[in-house]
């Protein structure tokens, strides 16, 4: 009788850390180097200039010119990419300049013009705060946009930057195509007045502590904030945001580092808050030994959790396979959550990786039943001026035009004297290259209209 398989088999496959000196310009860099966060940052990759040195001869001259077209013309974030991260790229082989271009981690950590929708680079309705979070500032890096939650921005760098950033108005350098915008008051000043908002709002009892990255924020510093959040009696929850967990984990190996992290997780657990780290993993290749160990320090020292925020992204992790793959190696292999997977947001430039929503329905769909319900992720859609919404909460959907409609349960801290914001449902938009061509046809008419 033959047996009929199952969409997706799966096959357990221990993390495995590349062998970085397979990069010419690496091949003499030892394993105690390798595992510096000093080493690391100091040989970051931050042109193309650097790229050529790492990779030698193993790239031709049309993936540089690719490269800098990107980086003058489209790119959002300026190049920043740790020697971990590019280890992750094609990390079963020497590389050659058509494993490179297809390669997942790269095609959103190092993208290049030929990436990017020639049609429609960027949708009509593409915004650089496509979350309004500026506008939701209730002090110089603190966004208070949910009910009992607060975003706080203590800086505005990263170890690494990521293409899709959904805050390239604020974070890293500027590009020739975004002059980004910049913190101005003295971080003591600013921290300062987290704390005294917290203070004065005793509704708020989450707080997401990010950037940029918080392994950009010097230790001392950051502990100093944690502690000062951990000083504010209505605060229960604290939510650390560092991609560097993946793109830099030797960082969080440090000495300072663990010890600190042991102080502030015995602090939280004395007083009955829940301390977590919160990363961004989106593909499997991003996951090695050196991850898994930095996972496993956090959760040794106290950390409660270790959560993946991962964003859906084409070419990237956007099918079923690859998101299985990256969930049981997450769950399994690493100690990492698997808790959300978000729509890629509504940014410049970003409409190559964005999917639409009845994609991100059928992904959340063919996920179930195989995951443990715990570690089966949630995926979401951040519907500009609502928050995060289940894909599956649509309320209305126009899939000819790719127009989907939400609606909202709270209201932001600026709908404060709305009296509809409950009642009206909020757009958002498919990229239009999905959309059926009467759809495509409309959107061409509404920009000549415009």
């Amino acid at each position: 009788m033959l047996e009929v398989g199952q969409p997706y088999e799966y096959r357990r496959r221990e993390l495995v850390e590349p062998d970085w000196t397979r990069f010419p310009g690496w091949r003499d860099v030892t394993p105690d180097q390798w595992a510096s966060a000093q080493w690391q940052r100091v040989n970051c990759v931050k042109n193309a200039k650097q790229l050529r040195a790492v990779m030698g001869d193993l790239l031709d001259e049309t993936f540089y010119a690719d490269l800098e077209t990107d980086q003058q013309r489209l790119a959002t974030m300026s190049m920043l990419l740790p020697p971990q991260m590019i280890n992750t790229m094609v990390p079963d082989q020497v590389p050659d300049t058509a494993t490179f271009y297809a390669d997942p981690v790269r095609r959103y950590m190092l993208p290049v013009a030929t990436d990017r929708q020639l049609d429609w680079p960027s949708h009509p309705h593409a915004t650089r705060d496509s979350l309004h979070e500026h506008d939701m500032w209730v002090a110089e890096g603190l966004t208070h946009r949910y009910p009992t939650k607060v975003l706080a921005e203590l800086l505005s760098t990263c170890p690494q930057y990521c293409g899709h950033c959904t805050r390239m108005d604020l974070v890293g350098n500027s590009t020739p195509t975004v002059s980004k915008l910049r913190l101005l008051e003295k971080p003591v000043d600013r921290y300062a007045a987290h704390l005294d908002y917290l203070k004065n709002h005793p509704g708020v009892r989450d707080v997401v502590v990010s950037g940029g990255d918080v392994a950009n924020v010097p230790w001392k510093q950051l502990e100093a904030y944690l502690m000062g959040l951990l000083s504010v009696p209505t605060v229960r929850d604290i939510r650390l945001a560092t991609k560097a967990l993946m793109g830099l984990p030797q960082h969080w190996l440090q000495d300072d580092v663990v010890e600190g992290m042991h102080r502030v997780a015995v602090t939280a657990e004395r007083r009955g808050v829940n301390l977590a780290v919160h990363t961004h993993v989106n593909h499997v290749n991003s996951l090695t030994p050196l991850v898994a160990k930095a996972t496993r320090t956090l959760l040794e020292v106290g950390v409660r959790d270790v959560r993946n925020q991962g964003v859906l992204m084409r070419g990237v992790n956007a099918t079923a396979p690859d998101l299985l793959d990256l969930c049981f190696a997450l769950q399994g292999e690493a100690g990492i959550l698997p808790y959300y997977f978000y729509m890629c947001d509504m940014i410049p430039n970003a409409e190559h990786w964005r999917v639409p929503v009845w994609h991100a329905q059928q992904l959340q769909h063919d996920l179930m039943g195989y995951l443990p319900g715990y570690a089966t992720p949630r995926i979401v859609c951040d519907v500009p001026f609502v928050g995060k919404r289940w894909v599956h909460m649509v309320a209305d959907y126009d899939r000819e035009h790719g127009i989907s409609y939400w609606t909202k349960n709270y209201r932001t801290s600026i709908e404060a004297d709305d009296s509809e914001a409950l009642s009206k449902q909020y757009a958002y938009y498919d990229p239009i290259d999905t959309l059926p061509r009467s759809g495509q046809d409309w959107w061409r008419k509404q920009q000549q209209a415009a």
